[in-house]
This record gives structure tokens, C-alpha cells and sequence, in this order.
């Protein structure tokens, strides 16, 4: 069993930057394939940016390249995500994911389904 705790969520203008941070713990960190997706409030659960077990391949949203950036730390158990230039439509509430089967390949990593452990989720709200 895995549990993932998200961290960093708050209020935050637009233009601004935040950096949400995700602690697993139940199993060894570096076996799991990480992700962040984020909901709004009547939409769909949408893909963010995932990250390899190594950290050494990423994939991002079309929506947020270039603005968002993930990375872990597999001695501290924690993913991150950097997020940067923070749009209102952007207002969500942000869940780290896990999983320890996923095959690294190209488009698997952005599926929701894909993923068997889930954080309780954190509230981004950027105004306006």
C-alpha cells in the first residue's frame, strides 16, 4: 500500500508561482511511476505532467508546458511541481499519483486510470 500526501496548495495571484510537493510512503519511492493531475469544479480530471522512476523522462500537458515543471527526489520520497505564471482557469484542486506498474511509454503515463494510488489533493485557487 502506498500513501501520498500533497502539500503547497494555496491562493495565488495570477502570474504568480507556486510549488506543491507530494510525500509517499508504504513503498520504496523509486519504484513508482508519478503523476499530477488536476479537477476543477464540474470538469474532468485533467493530466498535468508525469515523471519517470529515475526522473529522467517527462511528459507534460500541452496546456501548461513551459510553465510547470516536475521533479522528484527519490531519497526524500517526493515529487514536485513547480508552477509558474498561474492562470485563474488554473483554479483546482491538485492530486499526485502513483503507480508502481506503469510502463513508461509515450502517452501511457497520461492516463488517470493508469494509476492505482491517489492523494487526498490539494486546492490551487489563482485569482484573478
Amino acid at each position: 500500500q502506498v500513501q501520498l500526501v500533497e502539500h503547497g496548495g494555496g491562493l495565488v495571484q495570477a502570474g504568480g508561482s507556486l510549488r506543491l510537493s507530494c510525500v509517499a510512503s508504504g513503498r520504496t519511492f523509486s519504484t513508482l511511476v508519478m503523476g499530477w493531475f488536476r479537477q476543477a469544479p464540474g470538469k474532468e480530471r485533467e493530466f498535468v505532467a508525469s515523471i519517470s522512476r529515475s526522473g529522467g523522462s517527462k511528459v507534460y500537458g500541452d496546456s501548461v508546458k513551459g510553465r510547470f515543471t516536475i521533479n522528484r527526489d527519490n531519497a526524500k520520497n517526493t515529487v514536485y511541481l513547480q508552477m509558474n505564471s498561474l492562470k485563474p482557469e488554473e483554479t483546482a484542486v491538485y492530486y499526485c499519483a502513483g503507480d508502481p506498474n506503469l510502463t513508461w511509454a509515450l502517452g501511457s503515463t497520461t492516463y488517470a486510470t493508469r494509476y492505482g494510488y491517489w492523494g487526498q489533493g490539494t486546492q490551487v485557487t489563482v485569482s484573478s
